[in-house]
């Protein structure tokens, strides 16, 4: 197994080169499959309207076995990344899975899920593109200006580089993640449930940042 970095982090596994034919949705957010990365759990491409629902917020039960949490998903600020999202909540891909990362570094610190393989390799057999944040605040004395500030509970995409994006995610848990530039898409945010992320956190893990007692998601509902 590949030695863990900060530059490793957040990241899902970047397809090798293609062993079939890839199949691309015929609609505006243009689903990918990955023939050489496949799913990690049996489950089709999401659907892709002509036109992608942009408006609203739509809410998600996540029960872990350390509590529930309440996702508020913004349908405008990324579109089909929530689309994807729910699409695999329904699927039931995410329920019974293990959160395989969690980072407590200053410059980082968040929770990581989304992989039913639980070795944080593994993704829905598919990919799609981009929905950088374009309202997120630069992090405090950051000349470069390309450090942003996730703010404590935002929910956004892992991805192994520029659209790539598939099932993992991350929960930001304490707000001090300067590492974090504005290279992943930010699609929600934790309204309720936010002392079930302290808890989480302060669960021990091991040197590879996986904690060593599991937190899982038991399932993931779509409440509205």
């Amino acid at each position: 197994m590949a030695t863990l970095t900060v530059a490793s982090l957040l990241v899902a596994t970047a397809p090798a080169d293609a062993a079939g034919t890839p199949t691309t949705t015929n609609g505006p957010c243009g689903y990918t499959s990955t023939p050489d990365d496949p799913p990690a759990r049996p489950v089709s491409l999401p659907p892709d309207p002509e036109h992608t629902p942009d408006q609203g917020i739509v809410r998600v039960v996540v029960a872990t076995n350390q509590g529930p949490m309440l996702l508020s998903l913004d349908r405008a600020k990324a579109p089909c990344t929530v689309q994807s999202f729910l699409h695999l909540a329904k699927s039931r891909f995410y329920d019974f899975t293990t959160c395989h990362r969690l980072t407590l570094y200053p410059t980082l610190k968040v929770l990581q899920c989304g992989d039913p393989s639980g070795s944080g390799e593994g993704g829905p057999g598919y990919s799609y593109k981009d929905e950088l944040p374009t309202d997120l605040p630069n992090w405090p004395d950051d000349p470069t200006g390309e450090r942003k500030v996730y703010a404590r509970g935002t929910v956004a995409m892992a991805n192994a580089g520029p659209n790539t994006n598939g099932s993992q995610f991350f929960i930001v848990t304490a707000q001090a993640t300067p590492w974090l530039d504005g290279k992943h898409t930010a699609f929600g945010q934790v309204t309720a449930g936010q002392d079930v992320v302290d808890a989480i956190s302060a669960v021990d893990r091991d040197g590879s940042d996986r904690p060593r007692d599991a937190v899982t998601l038991d399932s993931v509902t779509v409440s509205d």
